[in-house]
């Protein structure tokens, strides 16, 4: 009997040595040398508030779930493509098939343009968070920009006075990126009302976790009740996920396979879903989560009026500050190493940042006044 376990001991090291040899030596390639930053994630002592990111993700329950179902990360990953689908359409009470999967809402609403573009002209505001469209606009796209009103709000009067019989897709983000400001619900859906009988209406709703009331300012009902209407959502905000990559739309049944013959992602990747999958109801991970959100957000809106600034009202992972100069600004956060955005195009006065990990949200809070009086 002992022999027999000696044997087997053997037998387990024998087979176990090619990883740990193999670990150490993908230990000693993921390692980041001094004078490289790191593959994952900001370096050491820097301050990354330019992305919107949310670093008090992964949830627990998310990074167990990964290393669990890592080791199957060498099969594709339609299970966990179809029990992701299959959550998101019970939680939102609508049929799988109206559930659209991908690699980030990036690829959701990429997709959406590209199916689109060849229909007739997109409308959008001017200022929004436009990779999308600007994909679709390289793709050949034709493209309509409306102005912010005065006070940065999306101009829906002046959407809807824009609409010609080309324009086939609306696209709008609720709340906007970058600005942040949450549009009225009722204004928002007398909106699509007005436009949907021409127009698709694509709303991104890539924040809408985080707001105060956020079922009360979605318009996913609206796709329920058959409107002419697409909702993305993703897991990159409230559940810390950037890195992993899975968003979704909800739209109705026609226009989610129309959708995904411009997909690329084939349904996702394992570790992504896995993550998904997990934290999808983990309430107690997303109040935590929102929680933390809304502190640093605090903390930047006290620092700015202590600046002597002033920001547009946000629910969002991030501030918009009225700034003199936001490209000095940033480059100035740069030298105490707090990464924040530049300018976007004309707006140069607009200086976005995002809320970080609450010392680093702390770091920048201490130096923006100290550089404005400076």
């Amino acid at each position: 009997m002992t022999m027999t376990m000696s044997r087997r001991s053997l037998i387990r090291a024998a087979s176990a040595a090619p990883l740990i040899a193999a670990a150490g030596n993908s230990t000693s390639v993921f390692a980041a040398s001094a004078a490289e930053p790191p593959l994952f994630g900001p370096g050491d002592g820097v301050a990354l508030l330019s992305r919107n990111e949310n670093p008090y993700g992964p949830a627990p329950s998310a990074l167990k779930a990964m290393y669990d179902w890592s080791s199957k990360g060498c099969y594709y990953a339609e299970g966990g493509a179809q029990r992701l689908t299959a959550m998101i359409a019970e939680k939102f009470a609508v049929t799988p098939d109206m559930v659209l999967l991908g690699s980030g809402s990036t690829e959701v609403l990429s997709a959406t343009a590209l199916a689109w573009k060849d229909k007739g002209s997109i409308l959008a505001p001017e200022l929004f968070w436009d990779t999308t469209v600007g994909y679709a606009e390289r793709k050949g796209a034709k493209v309509i920009r409306v102005p912010l009103t005065a006070m940065l709000d999306t101009d829906l009067d002046a959407m809807a006075a824009a609409m010609t019989p080309d324009v086939k897709l609306v696209h709008i983000c609720n709340p906007n990126n970058p600005t942040g400001v949450l549009i009225d619900n009722a204004k928002l859906r007398a909106f699509i009302a007005k436009v949907s009988p021409q127009a698709t209406v694509l709303v991104d709703e890539a924040y809408n976790e985080l707001l105060d009331f956020p079922e009360q300012n979605s318009v996913v009902d609206l796709v329920k009740k058959g409107e002419n209407v697409i909702v993305v959502r993703t897991f990159s905000k409230i559940y810390g996920l950037a890195g992993l990559r899975i968003g979704y739309a909800i739209a109705s049944p026609k226009v989610v396979q129309e959708v995904r013959g411009y997909e690329m992602s084939m349904g996702g990747n394992t570790a992504g879903l896995a993550a998904a999958i997990a934290s999808f109801n983990d309430t107690a991970f997303t109040t935590y989560s929102k929680a933390k959100v809304t502190e640093g957000r605090q903390m930047i809106e006290a620092a700015v009026k202590k600046a002597g600034l002033t920001a547009l009202p946000s629910q969002t992972n991030f501030v918009f500050v009225k700034v003199p100069d936001a490209n000095k600004l940033r480059t100035a956060m740069a030298d105490r190493q707090i990464m924040i955005r530049g300018a976007y195009g004309k707006w140069t006065e607009w200086s976005r940042v995002s809320c970080g990990k609450i010392e680093d949200v702390e770091r920048y809070a201490s130096a923006l006044p100290q550089i404005m009086q400076a």
